[in-house]
């Protein structure tokens, strides 16, 4: 068990950080647009900048494993943040549902950030 999950590792954190590289290129590739919905949401569109900084460098340092448990501590803040502030219509399932996604991925990275970019802990 160990050995796998060794081995799960880098793939587990390659497919948690590829949402937010994604994410964070597309928002610069539609930076008017992201600020306009941004601003029209009540968060003001000059944070963009951060945010896709967040996004693309925090995804790269998630998967080469710099600085991991920093770095995955402060994209579950977002995770969460970024839920509450523009997935809160509870009565649209897809705001439901993209909320919760939020939650689950903070969840992942709160497990990163206690234990760091590789599990070596042994099966009980």
């Amino acid at each position: 068990m160990e050995k796998i999950l060794k081995h799960a590792a880098l793939p587990g954190r390659i497919l948690m950080a590829s949402i937010f590289i994604m994410a964070g290129l597309n928002k610069l590739f539609s930076y008017e647009a992201t600020g306009g919905y941004m601003d029209a949401m009540g968060i003001p569109g000059a944070l963009l900048p951060l945010v896709i900084l967040l996004e693309v460098f925090g995804g790269l340092f998630v998967i080469v494993g710099w600085n991991t448990r920093l770095t995955a501590l402060a994209l579950a803040v977002f995770c969460v943040s970024s839920g509450v502030l523009f997935h809160y219509d509870f009565s649209d399932q897809t705001q439901a549902t993209m909320f919760m996604k939020n939650l689950a991925i903070a969840g992942g990275f709160l497990l990163l950030a206690a234990n760091g970019p590789v599990t070596k802990q042994k099966e009980r």
